[in-house]
């Protein structure tokens, strides 16, 4: 297998043609060339090759150009003279980053049909992974047979079906929205998540217990009131703090308030994906696969006042929701 491998030197980069190859239960790796110091001139560099390394160069080219792109725009934002942040750790904030410049300067420029259709991956892979983060049976080949072929799973409750159709209308619609972040919108959202689902609109009027929660949800009484001191948070920290960084926060006040009977979750992450998209950052998935770590990390921020957002309690999910944010970006809109 070929693909390219990195050597930082000096603090310098160098980029090599590399292959791997199983031998006696063995995997031998070995340089095949130099391809410079300049990752744009890598490609020219890979055409420049020899012939007898095309077909290993083609058998894994998807990777190779990912490579090659993602680091392309890992070196634009480095070149940007990024600000440290109380948060994201370097690496975390050039790779965040580096996928909002791809996505203003490459993704947004592509053909209009191409767009779309990326954007279709991506929401079936959001529907998927959000509502089965909260049980949701429905397989990834089952929402995507569903939302794009209208094909109906087998053996499924009407309950999951509309739960994703749900997740599918709901993000389409945050696209062109360009309300402000209120208490009328966050409504607007659960609302239609939960369509055809639970009845129970706005927030909730009774105490309500989060299962296997490591924290208690804010008492019925006073949710309407913590929820306008989380919105006060919002905008009074919304340019003080970085866009990824209030977004991943706002995230985890909401679900400690837990400001409704159901969908909180879905919701919360909705809500989420929704600030990134306003501050001009691509949309964000949580993987259903590392749900119990994710989960892990948002509970050691819920000791942390509500008005309030240190290093201590938040840089743990932060960093966590930036690599899910980096990674799934990459695999999704390059």
């Amino acid at each position: 297998m070929a693909y390219i491998y990195k050597k930082t030197i000096g603090g310098k980069e160098y980029y090599y043609l590399r292959a791997s190859v199983r031998k006696n239960n063995k995997t031998i790796t070995k340089d095949i060339a130099y391809l410079g110091s300049d990752i744009d001139s890598v490609r020219n560099k890979l055409d420049e090759l020899p012939s007898k390394y095309s077909a290993e160069i083609r058998k894994t080219y998807k990777t190779i150009n990912k490579f090659i792109e993602v680091n392309i725009f890992l070196e634009k934002a480095r070149a940007s003279k990024l600000k440290n942040d109380s948060f994201l750790a370097n690496e975390n904030l050039e790779n965040v980053e580096a996928c909002k410049i791809h996505w203003q300067t490459k993704f947004s420029n592509l053909h209009k049909l191409t767009k779309e259709e990326t954007f279709k991956t991506f929401i079936v892979e959001f529907a998927f992974n959000t509502t089965a983060i909260e049980g949701n049976t429905i397989t990834l080949k089952q929402a995507q047979n569903l939302l794009h072929e209208n094909l109906t799973p087998k053996n499924k409750t009407l309950r999951e079906i509309y739960d994703i159709q749900n997740t599918e209308k709901v993000f389409l619609n945050l696209i062109d929205i360009n309300d402000k972040l209120s208490h009328e919108l966050i409504c607007k959202i659960h609302d239609e998540l939960l369509a055809n689902i639970d009845s129970r609109k706005g927030y909730r009027t009774e105490d309500v217990r989060v299962i296997k929660a490591t924290f208690k949800s804010t008492p019925a009484r006073y949710v309407k009131t913590d929820m306008d001191l989380l919105l006060k948070w919002y905008y009074e920290t919304e340019k003080s703090i970085h866009p990824f960084a209030l977004a991943v926060i706002f995230h985890h006040k909401f679900e400690k308030i837990h400001p409704f009977m159901d969908g909180n979750g879905r919701t919360g992450r909705m809500l989420m994906n929704y600030i990134l998209l306003k501050k001009d950052y691509p949309p964000a998935i949580i993987r259903k696969k590392n749900r119990s770590e994710f989960l892990k990390q948002l509970a050691k921020a819920d000791g942390c006042e509500l008005t309030k957002a240190t290093k201590s309690h938040y840089s743990a999910i932060i960093e966590f929701c930036a690599l899910e944010f980096y990674e799934n970006y990459w695999n999704i809109f390059l």
